[in-house]
């Protein structure tokens, strides 16, 4: 039987873990055996600078997070290493990082699930998730669209002021002529 102590830093490990996921969009559960430490750190950078948390954790205390959360699904495969990618904004940043990098891994790590917007999502969903280009590349693209007919009409306006402006001259020109 564990102290009190001890049973105490699990529940509120597994409250913190509870919250996150609660205010999260998005998190990504991987297999993280066969992973150097090397390999780790640059991960863990990566992750962080997009703004995502990457934490090892115990099966048993994400399983009681992920029902806590709704996310019962979620518990079939929390078994052997698991840690968990967490990103409170952004809806495809984990995915895009830890799918590149299992791909890169030949078997060794690998997604075990993920959640998106409360509700759990397969491998072939995350897999989806991280071809999709970042939001600001999508957000681009959109007002590059939005743009690209108003810069039209600019152009078709510019080039009647300038046939405009070509004609004046010749019919000035015409005009003290004929006087």
């Amino acid at each position: 039987m564990p102290s009190e102590k001890i049973l105490e830093q699990k529940k509120q490990v597994v409250a913190e873990f509870t919250d996150l996921i609660n205010n999260s969009v998005a998190g990504v559960v991987v297999d993280y055996k066969g992973i150097t430490v090397a390999d780790d750190t640059k991960l863990r950078k990566e992750l962080r600078e997009a703004g995502v948390k990457y934490s090892v954790v115990k099966n048993t205390l994400l399983g009681l997070a992920a029902k806590n959360t709704g996310l019962d699904e979620m518990t079939d495969v929390l078994e052997g290493t698991t840690a968990i990618a967490i990103s409170e904004n952004d809806h495809v940043a984990a995915a895009r990082i830890l799918n590149k990098y299992a791909e890169g891994s030949k078997g060794k790590f690998t997604i075990k699930s993920g959640y998106l917007d409360g509700k759990v999502i397969s491998v072939d969903m995350i897999e989806s998730l991280a071809k999709l280009p970042s939001r600001e590349i999508l957000l681009a693209t959109v007002c590059n669209a939005f743009n690209a007919p108003i810069a039209a009409f600019a152009r078709v306006i510019q080039a009647i002021v300038d046939k405009d402006g070509e004609a004046a001259p010749a019919e000035e020109a015409a005009a003290p002529a004929e006087a």
